[in-house]
């Protein structure tokens, strides 16, 4: 098993601790990972775990949180730009494909193992990604409601089209495959686009 390097040693015990359970979550599953295996990946003690977060499941809810709380933020300042409502969609539409794939393990772990989270921490989870998805949802609306997009689909169905899409990237994207990750991005945000066309 990996330990801590040197290099690993000036990171804050938060950060060691979370990379240390991503990649163990990773490899092993978030079952099969004792919270022994990673404070001795993390080159910390059970107490400093205990201290920052609580639990293992506190660990797997901030593996997501943290990707949520990134995407969250881009999303916001996408939807604050003076840009047109069809750019200022295609951008978030794309950056939400490319966040995912750059935190691809963190997506992956969260999906394969939600439902190791108490119900509480698992409907907090739910809760953070709906205001996520109705703030694309009202990207939509405002396009729609200007005319810019087509009507014909509820803006609800067109999220959830863009979002399915999303959250199956950790089942085929391979980082050495023939696309890159921004091509991906630019190829989902224009079907995204096309489906939205008047």
């Amino acid at each position: 098993m990996a330990k801590v390097t040197e290099s690993d040693a000036g990171t804050p015990v938060p950060q060691r601790l979370l990379a240390a359970a991503t990649r163990l979550f990773a490899e092993q599953g978030y079952d099969r990972t004792s919270v022994q295996e990673i404070v001795e990946a993390a080159g910390v003690t059970k107490g400093a775990l205990y201290h920052y977060f609580g639990s293992k499941e506190d660990l797997l809810q901030e593996v997501y949180a943290r990707v949520l709380r990134l995407q969250q933020e881009r999303l916001d300042a996408y939807a604050d730009s003076d840009a047109p409502v069809e750019q200022r969609l295609r951008d978030a539409a794309a950056d939400v494909v490319v966040t995912t794939i750059e935190n691809l393990d963190d997506a992956a772990i969260f999906f394969r193992s939600m439902h190791h989270l108490s119900p509480e921490k698992n409907k907090q989870v739910r809760a953070e990604r709906r205001r996520y998805h109705e703030r694309f949802r009202a990207l939509i609306e405002e396009g729609q409601k200007d005319g810019v997009f087509s009507t014909a689909t509820p803006a609800d169905l067109v999220v959830d089209y863009h979002f399915g899409s999303v959250h199956h990237l950790s089942t085929w994207y391979r980082p050495d495959g023939p696309l890159t990750q921004q091509q991906v991005a630019d190829h989902l945000a224009d079907l995204l686009l096309r489906a939205l066309r008047p």
